[in-house]
């Protein structure tokens, strides 16, 4: 039989109702009630409400990315905020080019080149003006910089906590990048006041609700993509290394080319995750490849359910959710919300979310 098929008939059916009904939600219902209906009507969904979904989608994608290396091959990255952000810059090039002369400036350099009397675009902003050029810089960017990163740290044999410490490196020492002015990526201010995605208003609803379920399309696939990986031959080499790496490799798996092709499809899909963040909030700086954002991700991750799948979805949902809430009605306090939901996931919920409420639904059963 082949394996597709297997696939299809070893997901439960509960699994693709849920799929479905997210899919009618969030590719028509929603989007269509943010467009049609009036503001006044109760069924309406506002700019916040559209905009803070499409966000959470986002993360979520960024989430199970995280699951995959976590998860299944036992690699906690503290520092896949860095590839986050570079997708949102990549693409983030090309909204900016495409403010042409409707910027402070009138002119067809960005107002921060202007304003730092830069005479023309750097050789790198090259072909930035196309849109299918911008798609290639968001998946080829991230993935060659996790390529090589990764090559040399699983080359090396570097893992647990000891790889942590390199990759909070890694985003550190981008984000002092990405803050100099000389670098041409808009300094501590980056990337802002988006105009036009491929011509059209970027702040229009009917662009907004495209962005919307774009986001929600590539989550789909995303986890369909995820679960066919993982229940694959390769998903059950890659947790049979993070298992036991030694006994992996004594029956003749090469560890490295497994972690490595895994970390960098999660790097480029951090990456799709960031191209399709900037737009609908609006601005990318280098704020977003701080260590805290990192660690934010493995906490999402771990809320939910690490090896789940859905678990880092509801995870990162769950806490982006009390995000909005708490920075809103409780600034100063957010942090230390967030620091102690961590240490009581850790200490009673080591398996998230997920894990409690299969817990309890076997203590429900006769």
């Amino acid at each position: 039989m082949p394996f597709t098929l297997r696939f299809l008939q070893a997901t439960p059916r509960k699994g693709w109702i849920a799929l479905a009904l997210f899919a009618l939600a969030t590719l028509a219902l929603l989007p269509l009630s943010h467009i049609y209906l009036p503001k006044d009507s109760p069924l309406h969904v506002s700019n916040y409400a559209i905009a803070l979904g499409g966000k959470i989608m986002c993360y979520a994608i960024v989430a199970v990315a995280m699951d995959l290396i976590w998860g299944y091959a036992g690699i906690l990255s503290l520092g896949h905020g860095v590839f986050f952000a570079l997708g949102g810059y990549a693409f983030g090039m090309y909204l900016m080019r495409q403010i042409g002369t409707d910027g402070s400036y009138h002119s067809v350099l960005p107002d921060f080149m202007v304003f730092l009397d830069w005479k023309e675009l750097p050789w790198y902003w090259t072909g930035s003006g196309s849109f299918l050029w911008a798609v290639l810089l968001v998946l080829a960017v991230p993935a060659l910089v996790a390529y090589v990163f990764g090559y040399f740290a699983f080359r090396s044999r570097i893992k647990g906590v000891y790889f942590s410490i390199i990759t909070q490196a890694l985003t550190y020492a981008s984000m002092l990048f990405f803050f100099r002015n000389e670098t041409g990526f808009g300094g501590n201010n980056g990337f802002t006041d988006f105009r036009r995605i491929l011509g059209y208003d970027i702040t229009s609803p009917e662009m907004r609700a495209i962005l919307f379920a774009l986001s929600a399309l590539v989550l789909m696939l995303t986890l369909l993509a995820a679960r066919y990986l993982v229940t694959s031959k390769f998903g059950r080499v890659l947790t049979a290394i993070r298992d036991a790496e030694s006994r992996a490799m004594f029956i003749g798996y090469n560890p490295l080319h497994y972690k490595l092709f895994v970390w960098t499809l999660s790097a480029m899909l951090c990456a799709v995750a960031g191209a399709l963040y900037v737009p609908q909030v609006g601005i990318i700086n280098p704020s977003e490849m701080s260590p805290a954002n990192s660690i934010e991700i493995a906490i999402w991750t771990a809320v939910g359910g690490r090896g789940t799948l859905i678990g880092p979805v509801l995870g990162a949902a769950l806490v982006n959710l009390f995000k909005s809430y708490f920075t809103v009605a409780f600034p100063e306090y957010w942090l230390f919300f967030l620091g102690a939901l961590f240490v009581m996931v850790t200490l009673w919920l080591p398996d998230g979310v997920v894990g409690l409420w299969n817990r309890l639904m076997k203590k429900g059963r006769p």
